[in-house]
């Protein structure tokens, strides 16, 4: 992703969860910003139709929706903050291929973990993800329902 692609991005947010889940572009743009190799986007005929934010994190570290994050010094996870696939691009695998791409690049990480929201734990769970303890102070800036789950990755 680069920060030409932001309105794009801010469009698929849009299109996928309600005003009060959307991140600002200021926030996204520091997401970005942090840790840009972790950053991905997927292009179809007519542009971004998926994001996938993610960023080196310590187990059990949940960031705030909308808040701003550091990077620790002795990461052990690779968080994965944000995905979101535009209705176009539903049930294509779009998002199972980010994330297995994503995960493929965490070598070093023991963990990747994440916050299911919009009843998506079914979908995380097929990934190899299950509930975890997480920050419930951060977890309750969320909607009803999330979910801080994280799953071991091969060392």
């Amino acid at each position: 992703m680069a920060e030409a692609d932001l309105d794009a991005v801010l469009a698929v947010q849009a299109a996928c969860y309600p005003p009060a889940m959307q991140e600002a572009a200021d926030v996204v743009r520091a997401r970005l910003r942090a840790s840009p190799d972790t950053v991905l986007v997927a292009r179809d005929a007519d542009g971004i139709c998926a994001y996938l934010f993610a960023y080196p994190s310590r187990l059990g570290k949940v960031t705030p929706l909308g808040g701003h994050f550091t990077l620790p010094d002795t990461p052990d996870t690779l968080y994965l903050h944000d995905l979101a696939v535009a209705p176009r691009a539903g049930g294509q695998g779009v998002a199972r291929r980010l994330v297995d791409t994503l995960l493929a690049r965490a070598a070093g990480l023991r963990h990747s973990a994440l916050v299911s929201v919009q009843d998506s734990r079914r979908f995380w769970e097929s990934l190899g993800y299950a509930a975890a303890a997480g920050d419930d102070v951060a977890l309750a800036t969320y909607p009803a329902g999330a979910l801080y789950m994280a799953r071991r990755l091969s060392a």
